[in-house]
Parts: C-alpha cells; sequence; structure tokens
C-alpha cells in the first residue's frame, strides 16, 4: 500500500507517521510506500522498512498537487492547511491554502485518470458550525461557519462530497474538535490556549488564558486524533453513505473543569501558573464556536474519544512527558 500525507510536518502528520510505521500496516494491507509532503521538509520515518519519499511541496502551486499524487497513491491523509487565528488574521494565506490547496489535490486526483479513485480522509474542523446552536449540535445541523477558516473548511467539504458522489475518489471529512493537549511550542490556532493552560504548567512554565473560565469546548487528545485517521481510513462507501462529512466525538467541559482537571492530576502549584489576561480578537472567534455535540453518527461507525478531561491530559503525560511533571 503507498499513502500520502500533506501537511506531514506538523504535530498530527507526525503522530500519524509513527503510528503507520509502528503498524506497519493500514486496513490490514503492508504499507510499502510513505509520501511525505508539507511547506517544511518532513522528517524521514525512523525505522520504516518500505520506501519513503519526503517532498517540500507548496499545494496550491501549479503542478505541485500533481507531483504528489503522480505515484498514485492508494489513501491520501489531507492534513495541510493554516490554522484558524493565521487564517482569520491573513485572508489570502487562509484561502490560499486551505481552499485552492485543497482543490488542487482532488482535481490532481481527477486529471490523473485511469480509473484511479483513492481513498482521501480530509481533516476538517467544528469551525464549520455557527450560531444559534442548540443544546448539542445534531449530525444534521446546518453549516453557517463565523470565521474564514470555517468557510474555508466548509467549502471544502461541499468540494470533497461532490467529487466523492462523482466517484472521483472514496472521500471521509472528519470534523475534529479541539484537539488537546498539543505538544511542543504554541501555534497561531485561536484555540490554542486550550492546551497552553495545560502544557506550560505540566512544564513549569506559566499559561495565558485569554477567555473566561465559562467557556465551554469539545477536546480530543493527539492520541484519539491518530485513532479518527485510521479508522476514517477503513470506512466504505457503504457504511458512509452519501453523508461523508461527520463530526468527531469528545470531551466537552468549560475551561474551569480542565483547570480542575490539571489541579487534580498535578497538584494546585501547577494550576496556579495560568495567568488570566482577556484578548478580544481570541474571545471574539471562540465566541463563535459549538460547544457540544451529539456524534451518534460517528460513534455507531465506531470512532472512539476519551470519556473524561482528565484522560486526555494523562495521554499527553504519558505521551510527552515520559510520565513526569515538572515540580
Amino acid at each position: 500500500m503507498h499513502i500520502l500525507i500533506t501537511g506531514a510536518a506538523g504535530m498530527i502528520g507526525r503522530k500519524l507517521i509513527a503510528r503507520l510505521v509502528k503498524d506497519g500496516k493500514l486496513n490490514g494491507q503492508n504499507i510499502d510506500k510513505l509520501t511525505l509532503t508539507d511547506v517544511v521538509a518532513p522528517e524521514k520515518p525512523a525505522g520504516f522498512s518500505g520506501k519513503a519519499e519526503i517532498a517540500t511541496s507548496d499545494l496550491p502551486a501549479p503542478g505541485e498537487a500533481a507531483k504528489a499524487v503522480a505515484g498514485k497513491p492508494d489513501v491520501i491523509f489531507h492534513l495541510a492547511g493554516v490554522v484558524s487565528g493565521e487564517a482569520e488574521t491573513d485572508f489570502d494565506k487562509g484561502y490560499r491554502v486551505n481552499l485552492d490547496g485543497t482543490r488542487a489535490l482532488i482535481e490532481a486526483v481527477r486529471k490523473t485518470g485511469g480509473g484511479y479513485k483513492p481513498k482521501v480522509i480530509f481533516t476538517s474542523s467544528i469551525a464549520v458550525y455557527g450560531a444559534p446552536f442548540p443544546y448539542a449540535i445534531p449530525d444534521e445541523f446546518h453549516l453557517t461557519p463565523l470565521t474564514s477558516y470555517g468557510t474555508q473548511k466548509a467549502i471544502c467539504e461541499l468540494l470533497l462530497a461532490d467529487y466523492n458522489r462523482r466517484n472521483i475518489l472514496d472521500g471521509v471529512g472528519i470534523r475534529l474538535p479541539t484537539i488537546c493537549v498539543r505538544p511542543g511550542k504554541p501555534n497561531k490556532a485561536a484555540s490554542g490556549f486550550f492546551s497552553g493552560i495545560i502544557r506550560e504548567p505540566l512544564a513549569g512554565q506559566e499559561a495565558i488564558l485569554p477567555v473566561a473560565d465559562s467557556v465551554r469546548h469539545t477536546h480530543a487528545s493527539p492520541r484519539a486524533a491518530v485513532n479518527f485517521l485510521i479508522h476514517a481510513a477503513g470506512l466504505t462507501r457503504e457504511q458512509l453513505g452519501p453523508r461523508i462529512n461527520l463530526a468527531m466525538p469528545g470531551v466537552c467541559c468549560t475551561v474551569a473543569e480542565q483547570i480542575e482537571s490539571l489541579a487534580r492530576i498535578a497538584g494546585p502549584k501547577v494550576a496556579a501558573r495560568i495567568r488570566r489576561e482577556p484578548d478580544e480578537l481570541v474571545v471574539r472567534i471562540v465566541s463563535g464556536w459549538s460547544e457540544r455535540f451529539d456524534a451518534k453518527r460517528a460513534e455507531a461507525l465506531g470512532f472512539r474519544a476519551e470519556a473524561t478531561f482528565d484522560d486526555i491530559i494523562r495521554a499527553h503525560i504519558e505521551d510527552e512527558l515520559g510520565g513526569k511533571i515538572a515540580a
């Protein structure tokens, strides 16, 4: 099996690669080739016995998407994109990367021809939804995004569904909740503080909280996100039906409950490293996000997330901190 991963140098991309290399298989088939592409060079996967092609590529640029699919990968994990805060502050870049890059990729698949029809897993977002929200958003809820990022993801969902309907590809779009706790340095995602208020205190550093403690949101760990992608790759057209974009499950909680989980697991001294400093842009963006989801369809299809936010923090401590917390 040949797998292409766009956005392979990103956090989820790196973790997905590690999981695929560890498993050695996807959907019961041996993985013999990985094509990894991003705007910065992805790392060559350690311990992979098959062929690994590494490419530095800007998908929206002319000809780049065609190069990415030239080897006719069987499965494409399309993770490349500009995050929410950056897409909102840089309008042109957001549309170029998130929309034009996706369109270029699936158009390259279409133009390959010759009966080529890969499985394409697209990482969408819960930002596709917009207010007013019900208590819990059902699968049938309409898409009225309130940010440029959410709009870009919603357009890409429609494109993916249409190319799927035309039998150009086998697509599935997964609307990710906020992935938390993200390892590494903060990025420009408006949701980054959800990770920061856990990650930095656990590492012995101060964290900035730009929103009120009462803000409620839905989260899943990076470990769960990789599981979502792997599971999505195994779903058939018959299982999905015509509605191929669906919300993933997650843990719904307030910021205050996140902090309570942190104090419960790491102690009040660690939780005290959070400093409250409101940010008007972040407050405005977050106020347009949904809070909780009724992900019955995803769960019926076998997608699973953590049961509690305590579980999400423990996953971060195990996967990123070697089980240790900074004093």
